[in-house]
Formats: structure tokens, C-alpha cells, sequence
């Protein structure tokens, strides 16, 4: 592929995930209640989707060596308590991959 058709599929990834992640917001933004199906998905979606990550970042764990998944197991312990504390999905995603890169880069290196 040249770099012009890289870019160019670079774009159209771009612009279709724009759109995507879009569309809810035009498709209901008159409405002042969401359909319950919508209201369901809205609810149990963040949870689903911090449990999925979690269960990604375990996967590959060494729990038979030295350090035995401890960097791995305080990152689950940050997430947890962020997101019972402050119920903020981001917070919850983004400061536990902080601390984990911090302990494994400088920690546990």
C-alpha cells in the first residue's frame, strides 16, 4: 500500500467510528427518556465493559513467578475501589493503567 491509501483508510476508519459513536447522540437527542432497552444497556454497559478488561489484562499472568501478578492484582484492587468510590468509568480505566505501568516499569522492572 502506498502512504496515500494508508492515510486515506486511516480516514475512513476515522470518520465511520465518528459516526458510530455519534449516532446515539442524534438519534435521541430530542427524546427526554431513552427506550428501556437503551436505559438496560446504559446501566450494565460500563461494568461489562471494566470486567472485560480486567479478565484481558489477567489473562497472560505468570501466577506461578516471581512477582506472582502482584502489579497485576493492585491495578484490580485501584480499579475496584475507584469505581465504587467515585462510579466514574474513565477514572476507573485510566488511574489503575497509570499505577500498573508504574509498577511494572519501575516496581517490579
Amino acid at each position: 500500500m502506498t502512504p496515500m491509501m494508508i492515510f486515506l483508510s486511516m480516514m475512513v476508519a476515522t470518520i465511520v467510528t465518528f459516526g458510530l459513536r455519534l449516532f446515539p447522540y442524534v438519534m435521541f437527542r430530542h427524546h427526554d427518556v431513552l427506550p428501556p432497552r437503551l436505559q438496560f444497556i446504559a446501566q450494565v454497559l460500563p461494568k461489562a465493559i471494566m470486567t472485560t478488561l480486567v479478565i484481558y489484562c489477567v489473562k497472560d499472568v505468570a501466577w506461578t513467578q516471581a512477582p506472582f501478578g502482584a502489579a497485576e492484582l493492585i491495578s484490580i484492587a485501584c480499579v475496584v475501589v475507584l469505581h465504587w468510590w467515585k462510579q466514574n468509568t474513565l477514572l476507573s480505566i485510566f488511574v489503575p493503567t497509570m499505577i500498573y505501568m508504574f509498577l511494572i516499569q519501575v516496581v517490579f522492572a
